[in-house]
C-alpha cells in the first residue's frame, strides 16, 4: 500500500468518525426533546450521559486529525478537510452540551405542571434537529446546496425563538408566579437557538471544505 493510499484510508476513517459523532448529537437532542415533552427523568439523564460520550468522541477525532497533520504530507484539499473536521467537532461538542443543559432544566420540571403548552418550543426543537441532521448530511454527501439551505433555515429558528420569548413575557405579565418557570423555558429556547447557530457553523465549514471559501469570501 502506497503512502497516499494509506492516507486516503485514514481520511475515510475520519469521515466515518465524524458521521458517528453527528449521529450521537442527533440522538442527544432527540432524547432531550422527548424528555422535556414527557417530563421523563430517565431520558433526561440519558441525554446528560450522552454529552460525556460526545466529549470523548471529540477528543478521539481531534487526536486523529493531529496525527494526520503530523505524520502525513497532506495536500491543500486534504488540509481543508482536516481543518473542517476540527472546526466541526467543536460545534458538535457544543450541541451536545446544550442538549445536556436542556435536560438539566427538564429535571426541575418532573413534578410540576407546565405553565404553557410546548407547541412553539417543540417546533423549535424539530427545526434545530432538522438543521443538525441536514448539516451532517451535507458533509456526508458533499452537498453545497444543502449546506446553504441550513444557513437560510436559521431564520425559522430565530422567528420561533422570538415567538416563545413574547409568549413567556405575556405569561409573566399575567401572573408573576409564572416567572421562575418562564425563565427556565426561555433558557431552553435559547439553548435551541444556539444549537441552530452551531448547525449553521457546521454547514459553513462544510461549504468551505467544498469551495475553499469562507462565507464572507463568497461574494
Amino acid at each position: 500500500m502506497t503512502m497516499r493510499n494509506r492516507f486516503d484510508k485514514e481520511l475515510e476513517l475520519l469521515n466515518t468518525e465524524l458521521i458517528e459523532m453527528g449521529l450521537l448529537i442527533e440522538n442527544a437532542i432527540e432524547k432531550a426533546v422527548e424528555a422535556l415533552i414527557k417530563k421523563d427523568e430517565n431520558l433526561a439523564k440519558e441525554a446528560i450521559i450522552f454529552d460525556e460520550i460526545i466529549d470523548e468522541k471529540e477528543k478521539d477525532i481531534e487526536r486523529q486529525c493531529l496525527k494526520l497533520l503530523l505524520q502525513q504530507q497532506p495536500v491543500a484539499t486534504d488540509l481543508r478537510l482536516i481543518s473542517t473536521a476540527l472546526k466541526m467537532i467543536t460545534d458538535m461538542e457544543r450541541i451536545g452540551d446544550h442538549a445536556a443543559d436542556i435536560s438539566e432544566i427538564t429535571l426541575r420540571f418532573i413534578d410540576k405542571e407546565y405553565i404553557k403548552k410546548l407547541e412553539h418550543v417543540h417546533q423549535m426543537a424539530k427545526a434545530t434537529i432538522k438543521m443538525v441532521k441536514d448539516s451532517i448530511d451535507a458533509f456526508v454527501a458533499r452537498d453545497l446546496v444543502l449546506a446553504y439551505a441550513v444557513e437560510d433555515y436559521d431564520d425559522v429558528v430565530d422567528d420561533l425563538f422570538n415567538t416563545v420569548k413574547n409568549e413567556l413575557i405575556d405569561l409573566i405579565r399575567e401572573d408573576v408566579n409564572n416567572g421562575e418557570q418562564a425563565i427556565d423555558f426561555l433558557m431552553i429556547a435559547k439553548y435551541f437557538e444556539r444549537i441552530g447557530d452551531h448547525a449553521v457553523n457546521i454547514a459553513e465549514w462544510v461549504a468551505f471544505s467544498i469551495t475553499g471559501k469562507h462565507k464572507n469570501e463568497r461574494k
